[in-house]
């Protein structure tokens, strides 16, 4: 889901500022998820410290990734360009370690290990590009690490509320911030002149970027391992490159699909299960 959204999003961007766009997608996703949540039975209403609790999280989780990366992707001449922030998952490991006492196990260095190769891999035909980009590569990396200090913090977060419920207050909240950045800094949009695709990009981005994907991957940030639930999502990037070939023509090099057995390398690496050794009788 999240993988389709980088070409999705470089739809958007066409017609869009990127404000606006994060704004407008990301309050109307909150808005929906809001109503589903609620209509399960959560309860909704954050109390007393609750409050600082959700903003705190929502500052590197919502505000920080959504608007920085937005800025990067507008930045960079190519999507693939943006897989800069995917480099996440090696910041999660690194803020673990330093700062919360995560154990690096051999398993999780051979996975940032591979991340890191799937990502200079996936940059291969843009190190030229980014070398004349310094803002776009400072934006995309600022995005990573704000992402990887969001999910340790969610992760170590005491909390009542379910993740579910977290996830759509960030949203609310993160959405506030950047309507009131959008209004005082870009001009507004004019949407007599979006086209279908345009039309359809914002969809996505509302029911899938910002619905769906969102529940799912804070149920997983919250439950599972950092560097697990960061590896995973190194999957993001493929398919991203991959599925940019239907939306905005981009062509996959064979650079690409050497990548694809890196990231796999890198996801497997930290969820496939240890083999114990039975004990002799």
């Amino acid at each position: 889901m999240w993988g389709v959204n980088w070409p999705m999003m470089k739809l958007s961007l066409q017609g869009m500022t990127p404000l606006y766009f994060r704004a407008i997608t990301m309050s109307l996703g909150a808005l929906w998820l809001f109503v589903f949540v609620a209509l399960r039975g959560e309860r909704m209403l954050p109390q007393g410290r609750e409050w600082a609790a959700i903003a705190t999280l929502g500052l590197p989780n919502v505000l920080g990734w959504h608007t920085l990366s937005i800025f990067g992707v507008q930045e960079l001449a190519s999507g693939r360009a943006a897989i800069l922030g995917f480099t996440m998952p090696i910041f999660t490991v690194l803020i673990g370690a330093l700062f919360f006492k995560e154990r690096i196990t051999p398993r999780v260095r051979l996975a940032v290990l591979c991340a890191g190769m799937a990502i200079g891999l996936l940059l291969w035909h843009e190190l030229q590009r980014l070398s004349g980009r310094p803002t776009g590569v400072a934006w995309m990396l600022s995005a990573a690490l704000c992402w990887g200090l969001g999910t340790v913090l969610f992760r170590k977060a005491h909390l009542t509320l379910s993740s579910m419920v977290v996830t759509v207050w960030m949203l609310l909240l993160g959405s506030l911030v950047l309507w009131a950045l959008a209004v005082n800094l870009e001009s507004p949009p004019q949407p007599a002149g979006f086209s279908l695709p345009m039309w359809i990009s914002l969809a996505y981005g509302v029911l899938v970027n910002y619905g769906i994907a969102q529940l799912i991957w804070f149920g997983m940030a919250r439950n599972l391992p950092p560097a697990t639930s960061a590896m995973s999502i190194m999957a993001i990037p493929l398919v991203g490159t991959l599925s940019a070939t239907l939306i905005v023509g981009e062509t996959p090099h064979w650079q690409d699909w050497l990548a694809m057995l890196f990231v796999m390398a890198a996801i497997a690496s930290v969820l496939l299960p240890s083999r114990r050794l039975k004990p002799c009788n």
